[in-house]
């Protein structure tokens, strides 16, 4: 099958998108001494040049003009506050990767002999959780895929649709009736091959049970069974519609690789045929259950909207919890006025839904796949002693190559150095849980449950909903309870960046938005783990209070460089060599990463246009603040067509440019080099930004869209009528007897004087 041809007919490839599709190795590369070396070099020069420019510039300044004025003093205050707290989110970084080199040295990948040791006997079960919300049929079905054919002894895949049960749009009813569909249709798909490969690891368990010796038949039908399997997945990969660089990825990398894996097993086992030299029984035992492992998978559907005793917050982490907090419990379902209850099944009786409890829950996206091996490995690192209080363990998803446009480029980039800093993180005790994958013991997640009665429903929140950022929050609440987080340092999971400006908006104004709120809560567990006599590492603090407030003080940071003009007595060649570690890492860990080292600079452009998007997500978090509300959750779109974007999200970058451009003129004509050359710096890379990822042509499009949604009022939509209590006593109306008997005396009194009330009352005498 010709992959290359294939991936024309998704979207048009642009001019300076990435060429190539193969992604990194799943196992990072050990660095040298060399690069840790220079690493830590780094990190020196970067305190080391920080402190040169306050005493050489600031504290000098200020020595030497001890009359400068409160202007002067404003400004140098602030600008090296500007200064300090940006050198200060370059050392994180740097400290971070510092970390990744010190976790990529010393890992050793766990030998599949040993996968297959721990997991022979094995009795336990996990249960992945695909959330998935106005999603492409074909993407959801990807990451099913993906699921279904992870190895673990007793898998169950559950996809968790939150769009509407009931859509009045004939297009939006098909696409969710084909989204229902698929956890059958990848049943019945493996349905054939399981039943050979159970039934096979049946006869062999038979066979072995009295007689220990392996014989050339034995060895010859495992081998067979083998080379069915790879046929099989071959033939299947051969049936998929490639149509992009991401349906690239699922049947080369998800189906094949597993394929190619299971090639590499036939050929030990034709080896040990020809040498006439056979694996032990119990290699033979675990070889088999791990076909009928992989080929054995439940998959379903759960619609929480359907029921109307569950939460309907219109968010991912309310979607996750309304199914945890049924799992484990017998359930009947109740006819109300309202619509459909679940209550609790007494005993003895037989229920209308069982939900099963499982000792792990794998949380994935559904724009998100993972690769082989993911399951049985982040449960066996769960499963070693020394991780006993370790409640979540994930791989930071990486970016799929082959983006066709500028965009998706540069984004994936910057997903696949997030995917270094986390791993850095790691090493310090600071892990967030990023919530594309991840693999949770569900005990951890019942020691931080909140519950409470809504409307005479219990509701249970495991993953708080308080942000939009819910795995952040969370990963706070776990450590207040004493557990922690790890993130596996290999290459396991991918997942969707943005394709265009529009829904790139969408993503990182989310991804703004809550850091700040959750600020205190970190406080108040640091106290809590000094009160419990637990020494909390000073990098541990400092590279959580970057991550969550990181991007307010960069934000704000930079805008204040790029609009104040300063004295340039505080310009000094100190502060550029400050920064230059960062850049010159950057490059390096790009190059690592398969991108260009040059990117550093599309990047910085890359931030630039992003400038009004971060401040739009921090301000949202100040609005929450002020006024206590949640902010709405909104998911990334992932589509085939381009999102338009918010006009003042396209205007403003021009702005940055006209303002730079004028800062520029301003400083040369003041002779202010220093501050000239960042005005000019700034206006070129945010040129080359807008140019590369937003797109001259789609500027004017949504500004024009803008403009006309400004002028143009939408037909109001007809409201829905609010329950009258009154209707309840009306003799003109049918009695609604189902919400008198269900819901009891809603009047409340707010009817007494009606004409109409049919309540018989008793007057004064």
């Amino acid at each position: 099958m010709d992959l290359t041809s294939e991936v024309s007919a998704g979207r048009r490839r642009q001019w300076g998108s990435e060429r190539r599709s193969e992604p990194l190795p799943i196992v990072h590369a050990r660095p040298s001494n060399r690069t840790i070396t220079l690493g830590r070099l780094g990190i020196v020069c970067t305190v080391g040049f920080w402190l040169c420019y306050v005493f050489t510039t600031i504290v000098r300044e200020f020595v030497n003009n001890p009359g400068s004025g409160f202007r002067f003093t404003v400004e140098a205050v602030g600008y090296v506050t500007v200064v300090t707290i940006l050198s200060f989110s370059a050392l994180m970084y740097l400290v971070a990767r510092q970390g990744a080199l010190y976790r990529f040295r010393s890992h050793d990948r766990v030998p599949r002999g040993e996968l297959d040791r721990h997991f022979a006997h094995y009795n336990e079960a996990i249960t992945v959780l695909v959330p998935s919300y106005a999603e492409e049929t074909n993407v959801v079905r990807a990451t099913l895929w993906s699921a279904a054919l992870q190895e673990f002894p007793h898998l169950s895949v559950v996809l968790l649709l939150d769009d509407p049960p009931f859509p009045s749009d004939p297009g939006k009813l098909a696409t969710l009736n084909a989204t229902r569909a698929l956890p059958s249709q990848i049943e019945q798909a493996l349905a054939e091959p399981g039943e050979r490969f159970r039934a096979a690891a049946l006869a062999r368990a038979t066979r072995f049970a009295d007689d220990s010796i392996v014989a050339h038949g034995d060895v010859q039908a495992l081998a067979d069974d083998y080379a069915a399997a790879a046929d099989w997945l071959e033939e299947l990969a051969d049936k998929e519609q490639v149509a992009d660089h991401v349906d690239e990825f699922f049947v080369d990398q998800v189906i094949m690789g597993l394929a190619r894996e299971l090639r590499l097993s036939l050929l030990a086992l034709n080896a040990s045929l020809a040498q006439e030299s056979y694996p032990s029984h119990d290699a033979i035992i675990a070889l088999g259950l791990r076909l009928a492992r992989l080929f054995t998978t439940r998959v379903g559907f759960f619609e929480r909207k359907l029921f109307s005793s569950l939460s309907h917050e219109a968010n991912k982490a309310m979607n996750l919890n309304s199914y945890i907090g049924l799992m484990g419990k017998n359930w009947t379902t109740e006819q109300t006025s309202d619509g459909v209850v679940l209550r609790e099944t007494p005993d003895g009786d037989v229920p209308d839904l069982f939900v099963a409890d499982t000792t792990y829950l794998l949380t994935l996206d559904a724009d998100s796949l993972l690769l082989r091996d993911y399951c049985v490995r982040l449960v066996y690192l769960l499963e070693q002693a020394e991780n006993a209080r370790v409640a979540v363990t994930q791989t930071p998803y990486s970016a799929f190559r082959g983006a066709p446009t500028r965009i998706e480029r540069v984004a994936g980039a910057s997903t696949d150095l997030q995917h270094m800093l986390h791993q850095g993180m790691t090493y310090y005790n600071a892990t967030f849980w990023v919530g594309a994958n991840a693999v949770i013991r569900k005990r951890a997640l019942e020691d931080i449950v909140e519950t409470e009665v809504v409307a005479g429903f219990t509701v249970k929140t495991f993953i708080q909903d308080r942000t939009v950022i819910e795995d952040t929050e969370s990963s706070i609440d776990l450590g207040t309870h004493g557990w922690t987080l790890v993130n596996y340092p290999e290459r396991l999971s991918y997942s969707a960046t943005p394709p265009d400006f529009g829904s790139l908006i969408v993503q990182r104004r989310r991804w703004a938005n809550g850091g700040l709120l959750i600020l205190p809560k970190f406080f108040d567990q640091l106290r809590t783990r000094r009160f419990n006599r637990e020494h909390v590492l000073l990098t541990e603090i400092a590279l959580r209070g970057n991550y969550m407030a990181s991007i307010a003080w960069g934000s704000f940071g930079l805008l204040f460089l790029l609009a104040y003009p300063y004295d340039s007595r505080l310009l000094s060649p100190f502060v550029f060599l400050a920064a230059m570690p960062y850049f010159i890492a950057m490059g390096f860990d790009l190059r690592e990463s398969g991108h260009r080292f040059s990117d550093i600079f599309r990047i910085y452009g890359f931030n630039l246009v992003l400038l009004p998007v971060n401040l739009a997500g921090v301000l949202k978090s100040f609005q929450q603040m002020l006024t206590g509300e949640k902010i709405p959750f909104v998911r990334t779109p992932k589509v085939k067509d381009r999102t338009a974007a918010p006009a003042l999200y396209v205007v403003v970058p021009y702005l940055i440019v006209l303002f730079s451009l004028l800062t520029l003129y301003r400083d040369v004509s003041q002779q202010n080099w220093g501050n000239a050359l960042f005005a000019g710096f700034n206006a070129v890379m945010a040129v080359s930004a807008i140019r590369n990822y937003i797109g001259i042509r789609n500027s004017i499009v949504d500004t024009w869209l803008g403009f006309l949604n400004f002028l143009y009022v939408d037909e109001k939509k007809p409201k829905k009528v609010p329950f009258d209590p009154a209707s309840l006593v009306d003799p003109t109306r049918p009695v609604d007897w189902q919400r008198i008997l269900y819901h009891g005396d809603r009047r409340l009194a707010r009817d007494v004087r009606s004409t109409k009330d049919r309540r018989r009352r008793i007057g004064i005498r």
